[in-house]
């Protein structure tokens, strides 16, 4: 949760300043699992690196463009569930050079004897150096080739037991972009339940598209073209609308404000006063419940001890354009401890920008058709 906090003031931050080769027709993916066993609230996905494929467990983030993984010789590296990636027993692994289109289209990019070198620092404190390469990267049966990705060399901060990270923000240098031309910039994914031992997925491509999902349309921020925003008329909770301007949720001219899909956030938050009137009509229509102290940054909590199951109020996200999202009872109470406290899984935000995170979205199939600037939910769960 610290760490949550830490990148939800990064994002705001990031978003206030404005900074942020051939393959078949059909699409691809991988499985992706829950980093809770490795003490992460984060999303991992399987990935082969280099040839013959070494495989890494990396943590997928729409809200970062790059692709990289901790590399040997490794002058400061965090602990991670795999063995290092060795750039040296990788035969398809190639260096970028300082004067390569490809160096030109990192942010804060720099120069180490003529080799291109990146540098992206997180939140929370976390942060990854090294150097620009072309390697080949696998995915389930799919080998894509001449992926732009960071070798780190100097790694920190709590990205707890995944190699790296697989960016696939709407930038031209993360995975989805790269992959763009061949693959229709479209993406689709479902993040599992962390209460079970299924997996979701990650799929890439056109073809990933599912028929019968409710689209919304992608709203673009000029300012911040690394994210995903989606329209927000209200919420709900039971059979009430929020009594919530719709204005709240809204993307202004000037790039503030608005909606962020963002797989790395955990908690969703909304703008204090939208977040109170939302947790209000929770508290009114579960008064019938036992309460708990606040735990972390969430301030509605109840003691479930002893309690086989309970009744509570469905929670839904009015969409622009009349679509309604019903979420699971999973993805608002969740379980903080093993004492039975359950907390309301939202949080306020600091700024008036709001974002939909990992545990609202679990479950629940997305799809994000870039090409034609739509975003979608279901049909499919994990």
């Amino acid at each position: 949760m610290q760490r949550d906090v830490k990148r939800v003031v990064s994002l705001i931050r990031r978003v206030s300043s404005g900074s942020a080769t051939g393959y078949g027709v059909d699409d691809f993916g991988s499985e992706v699992v829950s980093g809770m066993d490795q003490g992460s609230g984060e999303y991992f996905v399987r990935i082969g690196v280099g040839s013959p494929p070494r495989s890494q467990y990396m943590v997928i983030d729409s809200g970062s463009d790059i692709v990289w993984v901790q590399c040997k010789p490794c002058t400061q590296c965090y602990h991670q569930t795999d063995p290092l990636f060795d750039p040296a027993d990788s035969a398809s692994f190639m260096g970028v050079s300082c004067s390569s289109a490809v160096c030109d289209q990192v942010e804060n990019a720099g120069c180490n004897s003529g080799r291109c070198r990146y540098e992206v620092s997180y939140g929370d404190g976390s942060s990854t150096k090294g150097t620009l390469a072309l390697e080949t990267l696998t995915l389930g049966r799919t080998v894509v080739q001449n992926v732009a990705i960071g070798c780190g060399h100097m790694n920190q901060g709590m990205f707890v037991g995944a190699a790296g990270l697989l960016g696939l923000g709407g930038g031209s240098m993360s995975f989805v972009g790269q992959l763009s031309r061949e693959r229709g910039n479209a993406f689709s994914y479902c993040l599992v339940s962390r209460v079970t031992n299924s997996n979701g997925f990650l799929e890439f491509g056109s073809e990933a598209m599912p028929v019968g999902a409710a689209w919304i349309p992608l709203i673009r921020n000029p300012h911040s073209p690394s994210y995903y925003y989606i329209g927000l008329s209200g919420l709900g909770v039971g059979d009430m609308k929020v009594p919530i301007s719709e204005d709240m949720f809204k993307l202004t001219e000037l790039g503030n404000g608005g909606v962020v899909m963002d797989t790395g956030t955990a908690v969703t938050r909304f703008p204090t006063v939208a977040y109170e009137a939302f947790r209000d009509a929770f508290i009114d229509q579960t008064g019938n419940l036992p309460r708990a102290s606040g735990v972390s940054i969430f301030d509605t909590c109840y003691n479930l001890f002893g309690f086989l199951s309970v009744r509570v109020p469905t929670v839904s996200f009015y969409f622009s354009g009349g679509p309604i999202l019903t979420l699971p009872a999973n993805n608002f109470l969740i379980p903080v401890d093993d004492a039975g406290t359950f907390c309301f899984a939202f949080a306020p935000s600091p700024s008036a920008l709001s974002i939909l995170g990992n545990i609202q979205q679990e479950g629940i199939q997305i799809s994000v058709d870039g090409a034609n600037e739509f975003v979608g939910f279901g049909p499919n769960v994990c």
